[in-house]
Parts: C-alpha cells; structure tokens; sequence
C-alpha cells in the first residue's frame, strides 16, 4: 500500500513540474513558444493531463483556464497522497517508512 502511495505522489509531482515547466517557458519565450523544443515537449507531457481536466470541469471553463485546472487538481491528489502515507507511515513506524 505505501508503495501505491508513494508511486502516486511521484507522478503527480512530476506532472505538476511539467506544468510549471510549461507555463514558466510559456511566459519566457513569448509569442515564439510553439517553436521552442521544450515547449513542445511540454505539451505532449500535459496534453493528457489538459483532458482530464476538460472532463471533469464543466464547460463554462474556458480552455485556456484548464492549465491551472489540471494544476489545482493535481495538488490536491499530491496532498491527499502526502497525507495518506503520512498516516501509513505512523500506523507502521516511521523507521520502516525510510527511505
């Protein structure tokens, strides 16, 4: 169980870094965005996380506002992630939850 756990806060932290890798390179490069390599990179790493955010929300949500969609509700996934294997990790002893 803890490792389900912790296997589910590692992706939602990597997805939530390529979405603030995302909109840092989206501020920092402009207007030229869809030509940087890393953007694009980006993308293709967000586009499902972008879906599922569309399909959850409803449709008054403006597409351009389902980036901090996709934000919003995978934070609250990291932090009932956290706090899940907070509680496993005292239920079972701290020293066996190092790692």
């Amino acid at each position: 169980m803890l490792l389900l756990v912790e296997t589910l806060k590692l992706l939602a932290e990597i997805a939530l870094l390529c979405l603030v890798g995302q909109g840092v390179l989206a501020i920092l490069a402009g207007a030229k965005r869809q030509q940087n390599l890393f953007y694009q990179l980006f993308q293709v790493l967000t586009r499902p996380l972008l879906r599922g955010a569309r399909l959850v929300s409803p449709r008054v949500v403006l597409d351009r506002h389902l980036p901090i969609v996709a934000f919003l509700l995978l934070s609250f996934v990291w932090l009932v992630a956290t706090i899940t294997k907070i509680d496993i990790c005292v239920r079972i002893g701290v020293h066996l939850c190092k790692t």
